[in-house]
């Protein structure tokens, strides 16, 4: 989503053919508000003019509510409420009123329930979708001819009596409306029907990647206070098992909260009677998926909720160590879902979308929602990308006709070192529009993924947002020209900007500044999890009534919006995002650490690399040994994603007089770059340290 150098991305590589153009959902609904081109489409959906209603942010929200037919049990009475309305109740009663963009309030009055319209409505008796693939799941395993031993396809009729299964045995066990209920799951058909159900409730879903580790698992259920959890006894990667329900324990052991524990049986443990996959187990607390689920009724009335309701609570790592959990609604999460699939990714009925995502990261929900809203079919894979040979993902795209394919540049780097004779001899014609989000690109990268995947003539569109929005503030649309690593500009609906330090709009001038949304959208967070305290501090106290994202922006010369990655430090690796701090207690649990600071430094791969550097305990002695131990510490606790690409030992850190480390300075002494300002360093002595560390 970011380059270094825009004289290396500075020519249109792709136009798309008029008739492609013509054939768009996009270009249809410009069609419809007789909207002439693409600057006239982000003019009208993204900016007010007082002078004219039939434009503007608030249009288009009300506008793409009937256009992508999201339906309402009952009709919302206005657009928005940005708290005027409320002000004076709350007011009276001695809170601070919350009010303005920051608490803005979309479509009130009106009551919905995700599950109704991704799941019901398409399995009812009636409907053309009943019977329509909602599903199609492929395990990692292979035999011995390469080919998958493990394919299944589930309906939207079979969808919806799961589902419902799902939510009774929620109900069961007491779970009521605004309830948090913790899914730590495999990317297995079942996780969707889990989500599903907990929508169906008016639960709050609480989905947790599963390659965290049991610090970074413990940490979110505690947050988040879940008396149930859905977990599974683990999954396939590369070939070899990892179990998760042996991490869960733990996690629950350390943070307390869950009384209920469903375990799916993905490894067959539960079949071969615990002998060659034993799983520690509970009585009382822990149910096998097919004792808990499959013997509930099919049939439940999902709830009609307001459409503010709470629906995910999904979290963010933050720089401090403390995770942030970005509270979603039910309509937010809707619309901006099947906005963005529908636009952006051109969605047909015959698509078959397949974004490589887990159900904890932000992409996972989004995917299933925007495609499931109207009646499409997901592809889901578990496993690995270079499994058991580096072509995994062209055989799945040629053997199953997927059209959409969306993946991180990480993974095509990776894929792109192995050769191009792995992508060729695929068919991949199917594939009509590719996608990324997450870090990154390197414009040899991105070639390569248009050009090789693509086949010259197919768009990427490159998405950046967050699991703030659940969405996109950026993203091309498939109408437009395209240079390599460009984000195209505003999601429609995205009142965006780049302003310099003062706030002041530096958009039309091509310089680097902050990426900031001047109003609200319907999928924004409406606050974090533990008050808005951190929520206002955290995006909304920069500037005034701006929503600082924390990213360099930059738009160019002709009007290409480009990314160059984070403002403040937290270290996306690979797309996932993880606090420093976070990393630094991880491997300050181990007993020979004294102090630990983690900084993001550039990967070729993966982004981003973290490095650890590490202050010793006396009496310990500094050793590879000791350097392996740290970074399999770090793995164990927060997933192998973040373990440290070097720990290196020094004396001291820099830090302020508070005591706060700068980490900024060990990451620009690390790569060689400028420091910037060090008059806030109380030790700078230190800064030779980190420049001779061990």
């Amino acid at each position: 989503m970011a380059t270094d150098s825009l004289a290396e991305i500075d020519e249109v590589v792709h136009t798309p053919a008029e008739e492609f153009v013509e054939s768009t959902n996009v270009w249809a609904f410009m069609r419809t508000h007789d909207i002439d081109d693409y600057e006239e489409l982000i003019e009208r959906t993204t900016t007010t003019d007082p002078a004219n209603p039939a434009s503007g942010v608030d249009w288009f929200w009300d506008t793409v509510v009937d256009h992508l037919d999201v339906d309402f049990f009952e009709e919302y009475d206005r657009i928005r409420d940005d708290g005027a309305a409320r002000s004076a109740s709350v007011e009276a009663s001695g809170e601070a009123a919350r009010r303005g963009p920051q608490f803005t309030e979309w479509y009130p009055g009106g009551t919905t329930n995700i599950a109704h319209n991704v799941c019901d409505r398409h399995a009812a008796v009636d409907a053309e979708t009943r019977n329509k693939v909602a599903v199609i799941w492929e395990g990692e395993p292979v035999d011995e001819r390469g080919d998958p031993s493990d394919v299944r396809e589930v309906t939207f009729h079979e969808l919806a009596r799961q589902t419902n299964r799902v939510a009774n045995y929620l109900e069961s066990k007491g779970v009521e409306q605004g309830d948090t209920v913790a899914l730590y799951m495999p990317m297995v058909p079942e996780v969707v029907s889990i989500l599903y159900g907990c929508f169906a409730v008016g639960a709050i879903a609480v989905p947790i990647f599963s390659g965290f580790g049991v610090d970074a698992v413990a940490t979110r259920l505690d947050d988040a206070e879940p008396t149930v959890l859905f977990t599974g006894d683990g999954f396939y990667r590369r070939g070899s098992e990892v179990r998760l329900k042996t991490t869960a324990d733990e996690a629950v052991a350390e943070a307390g909260h869950v009384e209920e524990c469903v375990v799916y049986d993905r490894l067959g443990t539960r079949g071969d009677g615990g002998t060659a996959h034993a799983i520690p187990w509970t009585g009382g607390r822990d149910e096998w998926w097919g004792d808990a689920i499959a013997t509930r009724s099919d049939e439940y009335d999902t709830r009609e909720l307001d459409a503010n309701q709470e629906s995910m609570l999904l979290y963010s790592s933050g720089t401090t160590g403390e995770p942030k959990g970005i509270v979603h609604t039910h309509a937010g999460v809707l619309v901006q879902c099947a906005k963005e699939l529908y636009f952006g990714f051109d969605l047909k009925p015959a698509d078959r979308f397949f974004w490589v995502a887990d159900i904890g990261w932000m992409m996972g929900p989004w995917t299933l929602v925007g495609n499931h809203h109207f009646g499409n079919t997901v592809f889901l894979y578990e496993g690995a990308p270079d499994y058991p040979e580096p072509d995994r993902y062209w055989e799945m795209v040629d053997r199953h006709a997927l059209t959409q394919f969306g993946v991180s540049p990480t993974a095509i780097r990776a894929l792109r070192k192995q050769g191009d004779e792995w992508v060729e001899g695929h068919d991949l014609s199917s594939l009509r529009v590719l996608g990324s989000t997450g870090e990154p690109w390197d414009p040899e990268s991105w070639l390569w993924f248009y050009e090789h995947v693509g086949g010259g003539d197919t768009p990427i569109i490159n998405i950046s947002g967050g699991t703030e929005i659940c969405g996109c503030f950026l993203m091309p649309m498939p109408i437009q020209e395209l240079k390599p690593c460009t984000l195209g500009g505003p999601g429609l609906g995205m009142d965006v900007d780049i302003v310099d330090s003062d706030g002041e709009s530096i958009a039309d001038t091509a310089e680097r500044g902050y990426l900031v949304a001047r109003d609200s959208c319907p999928s924004m967070t409406k606050s974090l999890w533990r008050g808005d305290e951190r929520y206002l501090r955290e995006y909304w106290s920069t500037w005034e009534d701006l929503w600082d994202h924390g990213d360099w922006a930059q738009r160019d010369e002709d009007g290409f919006w480009f990314l160059h990655g984070r403002a403040d430090d937290a270290l996306n690796v690979a797309g996932r995002k993880v606090g420093p701090a976070e990393v630094e207690g991880a491997a300050m649990d181990h007993p020979a650490v004294n102090q630990a600071a983690a900084v993001g430094v550039p990967d070729e791969t993966t982004g981003t690399a973290v490095v650890c550097y590490v202050v010793v305990e006396p009496g310990h002695e500094e050793s590879d040994a000791l350097r392996e131990a740290v970074r399999e510490t770090v793995g164990e606790e927060l997933g192998k994603p973040f373990r440290p690409r070097e720990v290196l030992f020094v004396d001291a850190f820099p830090k302020t007089q508070s005591g706060k480390i700068i980490r900024r300075a060990i990451a620009a002494t690390y790569t060689g770059e400028d420091p910037g300002d060090l008059s806030s360093i109380e030790n700078p002595d230190a800064l030779d340290g980190i420049q001779n560390a061990r």
